[in-house]
């Protein structure tokens, strides 16, 4: 499979001061997108819920290199760039109209049990599905 891409719409409330796509807006988009890339892996958040797992975050970085304006489109790619037993790191790249790009981050995260709030460990399963997003740097 590799990497997960969607576009998505820039709206005018996403917009700073400045006149281009704020900071705070790339966090949301990279939330949308460990959203889909859960989904298209089988493991959407209601079905880890049901496991008793939660994601969370332990580290975000982003490098903006273009701006986006409003009414543009942004083409979001992410994957999984290492896998271990309980975190793994995603990177993002965010693409202008124009493809080129505009911006790249990576965030940690971090697999919990929800009640106990330590690691969980991800089954042989669990790590299979990641592997169909894995590109190892």
């Amino acid at each position: 499979m590799g990497k997960v891409a969607f576009e998505l719409d820039v709206y005018p409330f996403q917009i700073d001061y400045v006149g281009h796509v704020s900071n705070i807006v790339y966090i949301q988009w990279m939330e949308i997108g460990r959203t889909k890339l859960l989904e298209e892996i089988g493991l959407p958040l209601n079905i880890l819920e049901k496991k008793g797992i939660a994601p969370i975050l332990v580290q975000t970085e982003i490098r903006y290199k273009k701006a986006i304006y409003v009414e543009e489109k942004v083409k979001i790619e992410l994957w999984v760039s290492e896998l271990k037993n309980a975190s793994a790191i995603m990177k993002f790249n965010f693409y202008n109209t124009n493809g080129e790009l505009a911006a790249f981050g990576s965030q940690q995260g971090l697999f919990i049990h929800r009640e106990a709030v330590k690691p969980y460990r991800l089954t042989q399963e669990e790590r299979a599905a990641f592997e169909m997003v894995l590109v190892e740097d």
